[in-house]
């Protein structure tokens, strides 16, 4: 590792604008009837999280980004449909609320399944949950309710926000600001399906 400057990093596949529209105003309405107490995300942080690095060095960043490169030019673009709300771990222990997605996932874990590991090679921990594509759109603060978590989930599960052509991954800097997270874009990765 040398010794420049960390920076905070993650890995993810952006989502278009409609998409992040439709977020919103499912965002908006879930709002009203919501029992937990929950921080909302800004529809223009959310994204499909392929892996969080934390703080990484120059270095570092050039070695994940070879492995990233080297699995995303070989895989064709995915098609993706964002829908059915969720919450992690438990309904009993409710700490993210998050959309899922359908279509193409199983080129997209088994990326990830490849991502993994070259990154392992590398000498970054591997990640000891299976990996479940999902969009988190709310953090749950406190296990307070304000109504019938269960009631809710049932009535709002099935919400869609329309599907999307993934055609790559983009690494990102994470800069916490009292306004919340500032993201820039470091590298893009593009799907080339040879």
């Amino acid at each position: 590792m040398s010794n420049d400057k960390a920076v905070r990093t993650f890995l993810a596949i952006e989502l278009p604008a409609e998409i992040r529209q439709t977020i919103a105003d499912i965002q908006n309405k879930l709002k009203r009837s919501c029992p937990f107490d929950i921080r909302w995300l800004k529809p223009e942080s959310i994204h499909l999280t392929l892996k969080f690095f934390g703080n990484v060095s120059g270095d570092d960043i050039i070695a994940l980004s070879r492995v990233a490169e080297q699995h995303s030019a070989v895989l064709a673009p995915l098609q993706l449909a964002v829908k059915k709300l969720g919450v992690f771990p438990s309904l009993q222990r409710p700490r993210v609320l998050w959309i899922g997605l359908s279509g193409e996932t199983a080129p997209l874990v088994t990326l990830h399944e490849k991502l993994e590991q070259g990154w392992a090679d590398c000498g970054f921990a591997k990640e000891d949950r299976p990996f479940r594509p999902h969009l988190t759109i709310g953090r749950i603060k406190s296990s307070r309710l304000d109504g019938d978590p269960f009631k809710f989930m049932a009535q709002a599960g099935d919400w869609s926000a329309g599907s999307f052509r993934a055609n790559g991954l983009v690494l990102f800097q994470s800069n916490l600001t009292p306004q919340g997270a500032v993201y820039t874009e470091l590298a893009r990765f593009p799907f080339g399906g040879g």
